[in-house]
């Protein structure tokens, strides 16, 4: 058995992470152990499993029914594991209709999910028309000067909002950095069931956004067409709001959304 003292002061932030993360796997692979089990396993004192296993119960992650029994995978498990399932079936179900999209229309077409306080991009096609091949997979954008930022905000309540999008950053002379008027043109978005934004990310890029449900009905993501200020003029937009429309239809009903 360690020593209590040596395994309490040889502890550091990326350990206990990694520890966490081994009970995990532990109960995913047991189904249930005793905190002397996995002290064991892990080669560390029963009071460090103990601590480790009180925080991981703090988020629901795993839950000890009886004080002194076995510990087991929680609720909260589920919660992420439906998180991910729900961004898969997303970027899955997405791509065909990204790629028709993007083919019909030439222009860039992007999938974004809210990931905190940004907008998180997790799908991209490029049309034929596309000047630049940077891929935004992955990359997060801010959610109060971007088109699919905008629509995803329809989805919070006003308070959640203002939380959600935090210090306005003007990043162009053109970037709406006032509250009032942000509320304005989210509301606006939310009951035209599109967002468009030219000039506030970057100056010189027009982008146009519409909300994607699920099964239930929630706006989970958003899909969007990108592309050169002086490509898409007001008329050209006009022209491309129903492929998109169309587009998120398409993907809210792949996700089983019948509205």
């Amino acid at each position: 058995m360690p020593d209590e003292e040596h395994d309490a002061g040889d502890r550091s932030p990326v350990q206990s992470v990694d520890r966490a993360l081994t009970i995990l796997e532990i109960l995913a692979r047991a189904g249930e152990a005793g905190l002397g089990e996995i002290a064991d396993e892990l080669g560390v004192h029963k009071s460090t499993v103990s601590r480790t296993v009180a925080a991981l119960a703090a988020h629901d992650l795993v839950e000890q029914p009886e004080s002194r029994g076995p510990v087991r995978l929680g609720p909260g498990i589920l919660r992420l594991a439906g998180a991910t399932t729900a961004r898969l079936d997303l970027v899955q179900e997405g791509r065909p209709v990204c790629r028709a999209l993007a083919e019909e229309t030439g222009e860039t077409v992007n999938v974004a999910v809210m990931a905190g306080s940004t907008a998180l991009y997790v799908d991209q096609a490029l049309g034929p028309s596309t000047i630049t091949s940077y891929n935004w997979v992955g990359q997060h954008i801010p959610l109060h000067a971007t088109s699919n930022g905008r629509v995803l905000l329809g989805a919070l309540s006003p308070d959640e909002r203002r939380a959600a999008w935090g210090e306005l950053t003007a990043f162009t002379e053109h970037t709406v950095t006032r509250p009032a008027e942000l509320e304005r043109l989210v509301e606006e978005a939310r009951s035209q069931g599109y967002a468009v934004v030219r000039d506030e990310l970057d100056i010189g890029l027009t982008a146009m956004a519409a909300p994607v449900h699920n099964a239930h009905g929630e706006l989970v993501a958003s899909i969007s067409l990108s592309g050169p200020s002086f490509r898409l003029d007001p008329d050209r937009e006009h022209e491309l709001l129903a492929p998109l429309r169309r587009a998120a239809d398409d993907l809210s009903a792949r996700l089983g959304w019948h509205g």
